[in-house]
């Protein structure tokens, strides 16, 4: 395989790398990571913070999902992710970092895990007090993102880009969730995105059963 993309399955930062290898018809493989092996060797070497995605590409290794996503859409130009648009590109570069810092932080890590993570994965009952303490802030975040978004069928514009990617996986997650109905109340552009996303090849490709299914093939 040519790229090597560490991740836990169904990490939403590991599936917007899967999905742009996808996308770009690349080869690639899954090495699937439990949680409990974050923060001890081997994989530490590949992170020394204990995060996912890693990605390995003929001896170079890169972790940071933008980071790995840029390095794709230029080590892969076609079909272009990243708007030739100076003004596109720059609200491209908002939304990942939007992605990173408010729609993760805060937000899907609290929702997300109380609803999904905790539950599916570790056992764990949802803390509904956490879950509320987080929906102010949720809310408003989701008029935001749906203020960017407008009447465009894209974050960017006209095309997709590396901010539909990350962005898609979050918001299925949280589409998983009760608080969904609240959180896209009035937001038909955000959900009209969604539809236009959930029918990407690459997305349908990187669902939850279907990266399970790579980390299965993979051990």
């Amino acid at each position: 395989m040519t790229f090597l993309v560490h991740s836990i399955p169904g990490s939403p930062f590991g599936r917007a790398v899967l999905a742009a290898l996808i996308h770009k018809n690349a080869d690639f493989g899954l090495v699937p990571v439990a949680p409990d092996q974050l923060k001890v060797e081997p994989y530490v070497k590949l992170h020394p913070m204990g995060r996912v995605p890693v990605l390995e590409h003929d001896g170079f290794t890169l972790y940071e999902t933008q980071a790995i996503l840029r390095y794709l859409d230029r080590v892969l130009p076609e079909p272009a992710l990243t708007p030739t648009d100076i003004r596109a590109a720059a609200r491209m570069d908002q939304v990942m970092n939007i992605t990173d810092w408010y729609l993760f932080q805060g937000c899907n890590n609290i929702i997300g895990f109380q609803r999904i993570i905790g539950p599916r994965l570790m056992g764990l009952e949802p803390d509904i007090a956490a879950i509320e303490a987080a929906m102010p802030r949720a809310i408003m975040l989701f008029a935001e993102l749906s203020r960017l978004l407008g009447d465009q069928p894209w974050f960017a514009g006209e095309t997709l880009t590396l901010a539909d990617l990350m962005v898609a996986p979050h918001i299925d997650f949280l589409a998983m969730t009760p608080e969904w109905e609240r959180l896209i109340e009035g937001r038909d552009n955000i959900l009209a995105w969604q539809e236009r996303a959930q029918a990407l090849p690459c997305m349908q490709g990187t669902t939850w059963p279907r990266v399970t299914e790579m980390a299965q093939v993979a051990a």
